[in-house]
This record gives C-alpha cells, structure tokens and sequence, in this order.
C-alpha cells in the first residue's frame, strides 16, 4: 500500500473534469427537439395545465440533460475511482464483463461495479452484477489461490444500511472510497477540486442551454400552437399516432 498523493488526485480532477463540462455542451447542442418530444408523457403536460410553450420545452430539456449529465458524471466518477486505487494498491480496470476495477489489499483480492449511487438499477440489474461476479471468478480461477476473494457494488455517494448482501458487499460513499485508497476523508477531499473552474465552464453551458430553450420554443410553437395556444391534438398526435 502507497500512500495517496493528492496533488496527483487533484491534478487528475483538473485535466478529467474539463472533458465532463464540454460533454454537458456537446450533449445540448445535438439535441433535436421532434427527438426529446417523442420520448415524454404528453398527457402529463396536459394534465399540469401548461400553457406556454416556454414551460413544456423546459422541464422537458431539464429531463434530458439531468439523465445525461448523471451517464456523463457516472463515468468520470470511475475513472477517478480507478485511477486513486491505482496508486495506493496497484488497481486497474478490469477485462472482465460488468467489473470496472480490480485489485489487492492486505491479501484479499477485490473485483468491484462502479456506480455513481446507491439506487441505481432493478432487480433484473443487480442480478445481472451478480451473474458477472460469478463469470469473473470462474475466469480467475486457480489465480486466486492464494487470496481472499471479494465482490464489491461500489457507490461513489450515499448510504446503504446493509452492506453484505449475501454474495456480495455493497460499499457507499465514505466506505467505498476509504476501501479503494486506505483513507477515510478522502470523500470529503475530493469536493473541493470538483469546483475548479467550475463557474466558468457553467457559463459557458448556460449561455447554450439559453439558446437552444429559445430555439426550441420558437420551433416548438412554430409546429404545435395555433393563434399562440399549443395545438394539444397535434402534439399527441406526432408523439403517438401509429404510422
């Protein structure tokens, strides 16, 4: 075990974080509206008695980017997580299906699924992390003689009351980054150079969410209102009529 360099952790943030801001960017100016129109409830809009086409784009946009920026944030949240246990035990990603990072600490082997919380799949989900800890260990075989082998669903934020699952251990926040680099306030630490630069790049980001929500709503009320009322009919119309 080494110990953490966090100069090298916060220089790792610095480089990596630019990419998760650009991808917020480059997310927003692909979108299409007819695109994120076909994916929502338009009965539900109704339903909440929006009257302007201002207030339907923008829940609608806000939907879209939050799952994006979740997928986006998810992954350099891995990456941040590989690459601090790859300078205290060594770890690496992993070859294996379903399982981002391995690596060994005081003799037990650990191959753990990064995720960003702890609430994130069904139960069809969390049988298929299950089925790939046990394909992974097949795959290891005699190499893993000499060591304790361990299965880890780890959370880079939030609580679980129950970390043994049985087969596997559930590790959230505080816990999966203590195990992952030997220390215990590194959940807290890490914080503080996430906010580098941060107001400048979402600035930049703004100023293109404010555009794109003026030409969605120019588009939209071009295509779905009459005489400045949204055209109900025709909206329900293109998000659900068979062809």
């Amino acid at each position: 075990m080494k110990k953490l360099d966090f100069k090298k952790v916060s220089k790792y943030v610095n480089e990596n974080i630019v990419v998760f801001h650009q991808n917020r960017i480059n997310s927003i100016k692909k979108l299409k509206l007819k695109a994120i129109l076909k994916r929502k409830n338009p009965y539900l809009f109704r339903a909440k008695n929006i009257l302007t086409a201002q207030d339907l784009i923008k829940p609608i946009l806000d939907a879209y980017l939050s799952s994006q920026e979740e997928t986006v944030f998810g992954d350099f949240l891995e990456g941040l997580a590989i690459f601090v246990c790859g300078q205290v035990f060594g770890g690496y990603k992993s070859a294996a299906e379903g399982i981002d990072l391995e690596f060994t600490r005081d003799k037990n082997r650990y191959l753990v699924s990064i995720k960003s919380g702890p609430n994130w799949g069904n139960s069809s989900q969390i049988n298929r992390m299950r089925n790939n800890f046990k394909q992974a260990a097949r795959i290891l075989g005699s190499k893993i003689t000499k060591t304790n082998l361990f299965f880890v669903n780890g959370c880079c934020y939030g609580r679980d009351s129950k970390q043994n699952k049985g087969d596997y251990l559930k590790l959230c926040g505080q816990a999966f980054w203590e195990l992952i680099s030997g220390n215990d306030k590194l959940y807290i630490d890490i914080i503080e150079p996430l906010g580098h630069k941060a107001r400048e790049k979402n600035e930049a980001f703004y100023e293109e969410y404010a555009r794109i929500i003026n030409l969605f709503t120019v588009e939209f009320a071009e295509d779905y209102c009459d005489d400045g009322l949204i055209n109900w009919e025709k909206l329900v119309e293109f998000n659900s009529k068979k062809k």
